[in-house]
């Protein structure tokens, strides 16, 4: 499976929202105060709030912050109305950009992500056009410092738990399942004692492409743009900046 360096851009990822917290908590609270109001206030009833719940926790959002979105997304009040909608494209070198955004006003954000992809080398595609380059997953990281489990006992527990495929380096354990399976995967393995370093449902290019390195400065900020912008929740490409 094409998951590789997945961690590394996670750690990234919490390094850069040290940066800009006070955003990647806006994109969570709206995320949370959506799973709210379609499914109801309870976690344990409502996977998708679980889900985000979780990634809340990931990014060290304070536990007032979602009591707020939930308190919110469950007002009887009308309150906003946000829509998940996806966009697709190419950035420098043909690599499929795919991009998840929740948003209330779509005209914005369809004027917004076609302007960052038409300045940074990229262009905007149809629906449908990178979308079949990618696989929905789960995914989980357990760091490995601190726990007691070799490689030949992670690999059986996981198993054991119904996950898909197990990729082991110094420094963590990343698992990946089919995304039918998150839930259970991840209930599985919590009752076994592990604590995930993160854990979320993400999509896995089936093949990832070479970044020439004269446009890498380019793609970066191609990336960088987007995932700025207010109502883009993630981004996912096919191919590894990081090398």
């Amino acid at each position: 499976m094409s998951g590789h360096n997945k961690w590394s851009k996670i750690k990234n990822k919490k390094g850069d929202a040290d940066a800009k917290r006070a955003k990647v908590f806006q994109k969570l609270s709206r995320e949370i105060y959506m799973a709210t109001k379609q499914g109801g206030p309870d976690p344990d009833s409502n996977p998708s709030l679980r889900l985000v719940m979780d990634k809340a926790k990931s990014a060290n959002m304070p536990n007032d912050n979602v009591k707020r979105a939930i308190d919110k997304g469950s007002s009887s009040a009308g309150g906003e109305d946000y829509a998940e909608i996806t966009y697709e494209g190419y950035g420098p070198d043909g690599i499929a950009v795919f991009v998840e955004t929740l948003t209330d006003n779509n005209m914005r954000t369809l004027t917004n992500v076609r302007t960052i992809f038409n300045k940074n080398g990229g262009s905007l595609g149809e629906s449908g056009s990178v979308a079949y380059m990618f696989d929905r997953k789960g995914y989980f990281a357990i760091e490995r410092e601190g726990l007691d489990t070799d490689e030949d006992e992670m690999f059986e527990a996981v198993i054991e738990a119904g996950a898909e495929d197990l990729q082991t380096s110094d420094e963590v354990f990343e698992i990946y399942t089919e995304a039918e399976d998150f839930a259970d995967v991840r209930d599985a393995l919590e009752e076994q004692g592990f604590k995930f370093a993160t854990g979320e449902l993400t999509m896995v290019p089936k093949t990832k492409i070479p970044l020439q390195a004269e446009n890498k400065t380019q793609f970066e900020s191609l990336i960088d743009k987007l995932e700025d912008d207010d109502d883009v929740q993630n981004v996912y490409y096919n191919t590894d900046i990081e090398d």
